[in-house]
Formats: C-alpha cells, sequence, structure tokens
C-alpha cells in the first residue's frame, strides 16, 4: 500500500486525515508546520511518540531528496539535482543577490512544449511534479541554509508551469500559507511559454506573482520557428492575455526575450518589439542565449546585446540584460539533468560535486 505524501496537504486536509487515524484535529496543524521546516515525523518533539511511530510507518514527510550538489566558483551559485520517489531527477538552481537568496525550481520532469533553445524539452516530457515534490525543493534547501532562507521563487526550471496547472497552482497556495514557509506571492515568479487559456484562468486565481512569459520574438514568423506554441496562438492572443492578467492583478508582466544570432537580435527586430509593447505595464529582460550542444542556435555578442538593450531604451521600454550565473556548473535548465543521466546517474564530467544530502 502507498504512503500518504503529507507535504501535498493543508492544515484542514491533515485534520481531517488525522481524524481517520483517531487524532484530535489540531495535530493537523502542529504536523503542516513542522513539515514545512523540513523535520522528519520522528523529530516532531510535540507529537506524541505512538503518533509518530504510526506516522512514519504510513506516510512520507519529504518526496524528494538532493542527488547531487554542485557550486560555482565563479559567483557561489548552487545547482541542485533532485530526486524523486520515482527514481527521476529534476534541477534547482539557488542565487545569491543583494535582495536575498533566490531559488529556482522545476515544475516538470522533462517539458513538451519543443522551444528551439531549450535543454529542458529535449527528450519530451515524462510527467508533471506533484504540489509537494515541487515544496520539497525549496525546504530541503532552507534546510540546508540553517539560519538563512529563501526569500524568492522563480519557477523557471525544467517545465511549463501552467502545463501542470493544478499542482502549481497547489503548490503556490501552499508555500504562501502563513502557518508555513509563508513566502509572498510578490516575492515569486512564474515563467509560461504562453499557454494562453491557462494564462487566463491564472489570472483569476487571485495570486499575484510575478508573470515572466517567454516571448523571444517580436513577430509571429519568427516565434513560430522558435516556439511550436507559437502554432496554437497568436503574439496578438497572448498580448491581450498579458493585459488581461494585468488589469486583474495590478502586476506588471515581464517578457523574457533570449537573443539569438540572425533570428531575433538586430536593431530592426529591437525596434519592431518595441512597437509591440509600448503602452503595457511591462518590462523586457534580455537573456544572453546559453548554448545546448543538441541546438544549432547561436547567441549574440556582448556588443550586440547592449546595442539591442540601446535600442529598446531609446524607444523607451523598461529593459534589463540578465546576468548570467553559474556557467561553469551548466547552470541553465535542463542541462545538469541530461549530462547525469547520459553518466548513468554519475556526478557530471569535468565538475566536483559537493557532499551529498
Amino acid at each position: 500500500m502507498s504512503k500518504e505524501v503529507l507535504l501535498q496537504m493543508f492544515p484542514e486536509e491533515l485534520a481531517a486525515f488525522l481524524q481517520g487515524l483517531k487524532q484530535p484535529a489540531f495535530r493537523g496543524r502542529q504536523i503542516f508546520g513542522w513539515l514545512h521546516k523540513g523535520v522528519v515525523f520522528e523529530n516532531m518533539s510535540n507529537l506524541p511518540q505512538p503518533l509518530r511511530a504510526q506516522l512514519s510507518d504510513t506516510a512520507v514527510s519529504l518526496p524528494v531528496s538532493i542527488q547531487q550538489r554542485l557550486v560555482s566558483q565563479i559567483d557561489g551559485t548552487i545547482k541542485y539535482l533532485f530526486s524523486l520517489q520515482d527514481g527521476h531527477c529534476v534541477e534547482g538552481v539557488l542565487m545569491r543577490y543583494r535582495h536575498g537568496i533566490t531559488l529556482c525550481l522545476s515544475t516538470q520532469v522533462g517539458c513538451r512544449m519543443g522551444c528551439a533553445f531549450c535543454a529542458s524539452t529535449l527528450d519530451g516530457l515524462v510527467r508533471g511534479l506533484t504540489a509537494a515534490e515541487i515544496l520539497g525543493q525549496v525546504i530541503l534547501v532552507n534546510r540546508e541554509l540553517g539560519d538563512e532562507r529563501v526569500n524568492n521563487i522563480v519557477l523557471m526550471g525544467s517545465g511549463e508551469p501552467l502545463d501542470n496547472y493544478e499542482e502549481v497552482v497547489r503548490f503556490l497556495r501552499l508555500v504562501s500559507h502563513e502557518r508555513g514557509l509563508n513566502i509572498g506571492l510578490r516575492h515569486i515568479s512564474l515563467s509560461t511559454c504562453g499557454l494562453v487559456d491557462s494564462l487566463t484562468r491564472f489570472a483569476g486565481e487571485g495570486l499575484p506573482v510575478t508573470l515572466s512569459v517567454s516571448l523571444h520574438a517580436p513577430n509571429d514568423a519568427i516565434r513560430r520557428q522558435i516556439m511550436p506554441i507559437a502554432r496554437r496562438w497568436s503574439i496578438v492572443q497572448l498580448l491581450d492575455a498579458c493585459r488581461y492578467y494585468i488589469e486583474r492583478t495590478g502586476r506588471r508582466v515581464v517578457f523574457e526575450y533570449a537573443l539569438i544570432e540572425s533570428v531575433n537580435s538586430s536593431p530592426d527586430h529591437a525596434r519592431e518589439l518595441a512597437s509591440l509593447l509600448r503602452g503595457m505595464q511591462c518590462h523586457v529582460n534580455l537573456i544572453p542565449l546559453n548554448r545546448v550542444k543538441e541546438r544549432p542556435l547561436q547567441g549574440v555578442t556582448p556588443q550586440q546585446a547592449a546595442r539591442f538593450l540601446k535600442t529598446l531604451e531609446e524607444m523607451h521600454i523598461s529593459a534589463t540584460l540578465r546576468r548570467e550565473m553559474g556557467d561553469d556548473i551548466a547552470g541553465a535548465c535542463g542541462q545538469l539533468r541530461r549530462q547525469y543521466l547520459k553518466e548513468g546517474g554519475r556526478s557530471v564530467a569535468g565538475q566536483r560535486p559537493a557532499d551529498r544530502g
């Protein structure tokens, strides 16, 4: 018989579960707090010992573990390979900034969106993560940080969050719960390639996260070349959904734009992009393209990136060029997992993993 994953539950659901074990409902609130601190059942000190033993036999406290950990010698970025109970693995990245610690999380094992510049999608989608598996990544990292805590979360690792809609929404409600980690939704970013129907639905959830939309092109013709999702929804439909999100949440939208040599990176492309976005409450995040060996696409030079940025600014579009972190540890999403699988589960060639979790 499979064990119950208690990290998947809200306090009232835990209360109902415990009442089935002939335990008082208030134990649900106690266990919820312990779980979000990463405490295993046997160490939940305010629970009766027989209940701790019963939970250890019938339930799971944390459905993920740290398989591998790589530390950048350049900027201290940490790349995690998280192992799931069914043997699959996903990645996460911890980045330190002046404003706090940001953790990039995966929401699926693999991805089916097929974007031409992304390593996560090369082997397709295996499955979506449960809310507990997404939340477990945060809890494990917090446990490692000791007195520090993750301050910001970005759902920008492997997978399309809105393609795993129900579990991602449950995760957002769990991670922001006042009795748990209580991470403010305004400190969470969700990246999507543009599933317009799900994006419109998400706008009504009352979850004012920062929406990061993978745009990567100033027109439909270019976008269809590099993003299969563009064959289903046009840029006009996508931007209409973004405007609706802005209207419902009051939050500006961030447009992600990977600069690709000879595809979308000329000054004319920048001017076209600026015309497209003029008047929107938005920001453009320019991304130096990460080289994926299996993909023919090439990134631009720093000079080309600076020229693209300057063109946008001259046309009064808010924009920045993202600083790449963790370049020496396969920092881009999907790269470490792919190398790990190719090595048959061994440490990535040329990298020295830290001690195992």
